[in-house]
């Protein structure tokens, strides 16, 4: 579908040419290993204004743009189709996906940063109230991978995944992640497989109730020992194999929102009345749970904790920012604790008087999974279901989390590409070929 003859057009043509003369000040200097700062300050140079042009011209036309490409919100794309999308809807204000594709083989220091334009656009279509209500309820919907899954599923009970283990006991659907070579820590992939696996038990009129638990690992220091998650995985980071958009974007607006909001049926009558289909969730936590890990914590009903468990939020000394954490740690801590955690790296045990507000049950560590099952039993009721519900829409109200979601999406843009992550990213790299 064209864009009208307004003048969106004429700003369209106007941002093209300038993207135009970007790239080409851009190709005339070395790739980005072998600039020298200056060079690099002349790159710096050309984007910013460019880039201020694209966030101005989504303040003015974003809603339309977002209208003309999901052909006036009938259609529900994820993040990525929205973006290969919109670049050819309007070229200049998001790279192609040739361009992307190129970027993404690339290690995380020579990459040129073309996912800070995707945190432009995503920041100001999650911050107009009507493209941001839709695109989070997009990002709600089941997955292709899991519809596709679904019947197997109901008819076995059972399903592997790359990095997850699904199974379902009587109405409770047991989600073990299994990434062993890395002790759980956070990827692309594992993210796409805890996806499809969050998809399939709330999909399955079967379950009631689910429970999140890391497996038996392999590691030699963690051996024969249960692992809930080391966080995001540093080597992947590192050589730029995390996706912005299919992982630090869309495992907030996908996975993380279906494990504390549910599934969106959009509006499909069969749904009706309940639009959103939302289980109870329990998490069992063996000896850590990092990062990403505890901010899985903070999307569900109740968490069981071994006693030498622990937890912490590391991403500050990483660099970049810790999902919607800020948000809900927030809300459940106060503003003085949750700054000891996130600015200062402060690490909780489970037997730390703070740990109350993030564990509901702290036992020995052979009880972690006889008492989470036994907690998911007592969750699985529809009445539980409807009232969680109401507790989120309390906790968490749709327009504070879409409001902080938009900022989120640019920040982190931002931080992926800034000089010290950079340099962590050069400091580890030097490490990693040295050991």
């Amino acid at each position: 579908m064209p864009l009208t003859p307004t003048r969106l057009a004429d700003d369209a043509a106007n941002l093209a040419e300038r993207a135009r003369a970007c790239d080409v000040a851009i190709a005339a200097l070395p790739a980005k290993p072998a600039r020298t700062d200056e060079e690099q300050r002349a790159a710096d140079d050309a984007q910013r204004p460019v880039r201020d042009l694209r966030d101005r011209f989504m303040r003015l036309h974003g809603r339309e743009v977002y209208d003309t490409v999901t052909d006036r919100r009938t259609r529900g794309p994820r993040l990525a189709q929205l973006v290969a999308a919109t670049a050819e809807l309007v070229p200049g204000l998001l790279p192609d996906a040739a361009r992307l594709a190129a970027e993404e083989r690339l290690p995380q220091a020579v990459k040129e940063g073309l996912v800070i334009d995707l945190g432009i656009f995503f920041r100001r279509v999650l911050a107009d109230p009507v493209s941001g209500e839709h695109l989070l309820d997009a990002m709600r919907a089941p997955t292709p991978r899991a519809l596709s899954l679904l019947a197997a599923f109901e008819r076995t009970g059972e399903l592997d995944l790359d990095t997850v283990h699904l199974q379902r006991s009587g109405r409770i659907a047991h989600v073990t992640v299994r990434n062993l070579d890395c002790l759980n820590a956070e990827t692309t992939e594992l993210n796409a497989d805890l996806e499809t696996a969050v998809d399939l038990a709330l999909l399955d009129p079967a379950v009631e109730a689910g429970v999140l638990r890391g497996a038996e690992m392999t590691h030699p220091r963690y051996a024969g020992k249960r692992v809930f998650s080391a966080g995001i995985n540093l080597k992947h980071l590192h050589a730029g194999r995390i996706s912005y958009t299919d992982f630090l974007l869309g495992r907030e607006l996908g996975l993380l929102s279906k494990l504390r909001r549910g599934l969106r049926g959009g509006e499909d009558p069969t749904w009706w009345p309940n639009a959103d289909v939302a289980k109870p969730w329990v998490a069992a936590v063996d000896t850590f749970a990092i990062g990403g890990g505890m901010q899985i914590l903070l999307t569900v009903d109740h968490v069981v904790a071994a006693d030498d468990a622990y937890f912490s939020l590391p991403a500050a000394q990483e660099g970049i920012v810790p999902g919607m954490a800020n948000l809900r740690l927030t809300a459940l801590f106060g503003g003085r604790l949750t700054r000891r955690v996130i600015l200062d790296g402060k690490s909780i045990g489970a037997r730390d008087p703070e740990a109350t507000l993030l564990c509901d049950e702290v036992v020995a560590p052979e009880r972690v999974g006889a008492v989470a099952l036994a907690a998911a039993e007592r969750l699985a009721s529809p009445a539980v279901a409807v009232n969680r519900r109401m507790v989120n829409l309390a906790e968490e109200p749709p327009d504070a989390f879409r409001a902080y979601a938009s900022e989120f999406a640019l920040v982190q843009a931002l931080r992926l590409h800034s000089a010290d992550v950079l340099d962590k990213v050069h400091r580890f790299s030097t490490a990693e070929r040295s050991a």
